[in-house]
């Protein structure tokens, strides 16, 4: 066991300043790739009425039934 250091080596501001800088650079660089690297996705055609919408009365007990059938079915 003599010669062995464990865990007793002491961080440097230096080397925390530069850990940090090159956390961060990395960080920018992978955000900026995957920014320009993706295609923009192309806008798709909807079929929804123009708006405003018209306002619909909606009966609390239909939608209540609805929203926990649709809770049930897809598991929460």
């Amino acid at each position: 066991m003599e010669g062995r250091k464990e865990g007793t080596e002491l961080i440097s501001r230096r080397s925390l300043l530069k850990g940090s800088a090159m956390f961060l650079l990395g960080g920018t660089v992978g955000c900026l790739s995957n920014k320009y690297s993706t295609p923009a996705a192309a806008p798709t055609a909807c079929n929804a009425p123009p708006l405003p919408w018209p306002w619909v009365k909606l009966d609390p007990m239909e939608a209540g039934r609805r929203a926990y059938r649709s809770y049930l079915e897809q598991k929460g």
